[in-house]
């Protein structure tokens, strides 16, 4: 089957992958579309460490085609989104409704892929660049048919991280300010969050001109190339910032522009060993630096909110897919992602 596999080298369409069959407890997916996200293109450039080779790939959805013993709340047929998060369901984080939490879901790479007969590991226990990948029971979420799988797929890393960092990480609140920095697919969806949260103020920041239709479409009031015009929109600050491209001196720039009792939420992913700085004497009026991963969801729970949202015309899926690419055109994709001409390419099998 076809597969796209970093050798650590270079990334390759394969025509030749073979992944097994679905244990007690797993699920085995037809992958019908997957995202393009940058956390794939960070792990060929070596921002993201992960063993080699691997199948890329984990924003996903696909239909299921067989279920492992155990498994009952999908059944061959049943349309899924796919999550990353190979949660155990039974340790203390799962049990406190915190799965991000999880550490078997953490740096423990699975190897349900073989090419000649050699094993290759499993990227964010998802591997969605595939025709099939094999994934936890708790990792597939059923969804409504009349969802389209290259929007659905989406839901599974973007919406969930974006609107999830929005929802239950910052829990930005109606009438709250919101800076988002950076508007690529993560930041269009805490625009999207912001909205639905009903903050009042929601102020964009890109250096990329040509996105502020977006960019308002999904909820902006107000977009900015620079971070220069902050200070006159938001005199007194903003109740939440989220940095969304990684950048250390955005970091800053997103500590240095809260209100009072503001907080500071990161979703960009930096060099794992970067450093970031603040003013310290900054902080002592309740400020906050947050981390934040994968949205500080709960897939099993979210992801069938975010789809009767969408179904609702609440939240916005279909226009988050810049281009479909069949998966032959990966390196298009993934050029063009790179070059900041797509919010999200999806590649379909």
């Amino acid at each position: 089957m076809r597969g796209v596999v970093f050798d650590g080298k270079q990334v390759r369409v394969v025509d030749d992958l073979e992944v097994r069959g679905p244990r007690a407890g797993e699920v085995r997916v037809a992958v019908a579309a997957a995202g393009l996200c940058h956390s794939d293109l960070s792990v060929v450039d070596g921002t993201i460490p992960f063993p080699v080779p691997v199948v890329l790939g984990h924003e996903g959805a696909g239909v299921v085609e067989a279920v492992g013993e155990g498994v009952t709340h999908v059944v061959p047929g049943d349309h899924v989104a796919l999550s990353t998060l190979a949660n155990c369901g039974t340790c203390s984080d799962c049990d406190r409704g915190r799965p991000t939490m999880c550490r078997r879901a953490i740096g423990r790479p699975g190897r349900p892929f073989t090419r000649d007969g050699l094993p290759v590991h499993q990227f964010a226990a998802n591997s969605a660049f595939a025709e099939r990948t094999v994934v936890q029971a708790v990792q597939a979420v059923r969804i409504p048919n009349d969802i389209p799988l290259p929007s659905a797929a989406l839901i599974g890393c973007g919406v969930l991280t974006g609107v999830g960092a929005v929802l239950n990480r910052a829990r930005v609140d109606r009438g709250d300010s919101v800076l988002v920095i950076g508007t690529g697919g993560i930041g269009l969806n805490v625009l999207q969050g912001a909205r639905l949260a009903g903050a009042l103020r929601i102020v964009a920041v890109d250096t990329n001109p040509a996105k502020e239709t977006a960019a308002r479409q999904f909820g902006a009031t107000d977009f900015l190339t620079s971070m220069d015009g902050v200070p006159e929109l938001l005199p007194t600050g903003v109740d939440h910032a989220f940095e969304c491209v990684g950048r250390v001196e955005l970091i800053r720039q997103a500590i240095d522009a809260l209100d009072r009792h503001g907080q500071a939420v990161l979703l960009g992913v930096p060099p794992a060993t970067a450093e970031a700085s603040f003013r310290v004497s900054s902080m002592y009026l309740d400020k906050s630096v947050l981390g934040c991963r994968y949205g500080s969801s709960r897939p099993q729970r979210d992801i069938a909110l975010y789809a009767e949202l969408y179904r609702q015309g609440r939240l916005l899926l279909d226009e988050l897919v810049s281009r479909t690419y069949p998966v032959e055109d990966f390196d298009k994709a993934r050029a063009d992602a790179e070059a900041g001409r797509v919010a999200r390419a999806v590649l379909t099998f």
